[in-house]
């Protein structure tokens, strides 16, 4: 199994309860997705463990996930910080100019001018819209918000992002 073809959905952050259950921060769009989800990976940083998600529930703004192979409260300690990934196969299917943020970071950024801008390093969620952070050749970074004035095209089969830089946005 390959990580890197694998998603992030959440962060163990705490135990909750005596019969093993965690809280989970989502890092998900849709933590709703959680109840249609059966198994898992644990990444314990050399090796995945594989769980079977049997119990889920909301509270606030985090997951509370009851996995059948943890069943207390020690055990799930252990789990603190470590991510849960799935297959891709298991992910929500995504509507039309939506990505994953894994698939976008690494992506070459060009003007629509045809100058290479630098490399998508980091997607900012921010609430009002996504802003791309691009390292430049010099290792500066530039911010350019994921907006249509700004990003023109992305194309995941050629790896590159096309970007209209706005007036005083390089400055």
């Amino acid at each position: 199994m390959d990580k890197d073809s694998m998603l992030r959905v959440g962060v163990i952050t705490t135990t909750h309860g005596v019969k093993g259950e965690v809280k989970v921060y989502p890092t998900t769009d849709e933590p709703a997705r959680f109840k249609r989800l059966k198994k898992a990976y644990l990444d314990l940083g050399r090796e995945l463990l594989p769980v079977t998600i049997e119990g889920v529930k909301f509270f606030k703004q985090m997951v509370i996930l009851k996995f059948k192979e943890i069943d207390d409260c020690d055990k799930a300690a252990l789990y603190r910080n470590k991510d849960i990934l799935i297959d891709r196969e298991d992910a929500m299917p995504l509507a039309e100019n939506e990505f994953y943020i894994c698939d976008l970071i690494g992506l070459s950024v060009v003007t629509d001018e045809g100058n290479t801008l630098g490399t998508l390093s980091e997607v900012l969620q921010t609430g009002a819209n996504d802003v791309f952070e691009v390292t430049l050749p010099n290792k500066e970074t530039v911010l350019i918000p994921y907006i249509e004035d700004c990003v023109k095209e992305i194309s995941l089969e050629e790896g590159k992002v096309t970007v209209h830089i706005l007036p005083g946005l390089l400055d």
